[in-house]
């Protein structure tokens, strides 16, 4: 077995303070970007009318199945089908839009993601 240390980082010798710094980086980057993003969502429409009522019926009758009977396979599929249908149709109906930011804070969020995944990909590169 090979004697490692502290400051190998990915199974190779060396890389800890890149690793650290551009974790930390990333995670800036990332918080920066992710704050100018609105996400908003909109009704759930089929043929013009409100249908996220239909979507609970699957999961309702399953569960109502699993009470009756933990082990019925048709109320297992039915439960996680509907539960499924209702994460597709919130995640479907999400509008997600980028305020307005100047350039350079752009710029300076986009440096720091992109800088920080390549310091953290070039500490798991073997060091001399």
């Amino acid at each position: 077995m090979e004697d490692r240390s502290l400051s190998d980082v990915g199974g190779t010798p060396g890389g800890l303070g890149h690793f650290l710094i551009g974790f930390a980086m990333a995670c800036f980057g990332a918080y920066l970007l992710s704050n100018q993003v609105m996400v908003a969502s909109s009704y759930w429409t089929l043929y013009g009318t409100n249908a996220f009522g239909l979507t609970l019926l699957p999961m309702l009758i399953g569960i109502g199945i699993l009470f009756w009977n933990g082990r019925s396979v048709l109320g297992w599929l039915l439960t996680v089908a509907g539960a499924f249908f209702i994460l597709a149709g919130v995640l479907i109906n999400l509008h997600i839009y980028f305020q307005p930011t100047s350039l350079f804070n752009t710029i300076v969020m986009l440096v720091l993601l992109a800088g920080g995944l390549g310091l953290i990909a070039r500490a798991l590169v073997p060091h001399r």
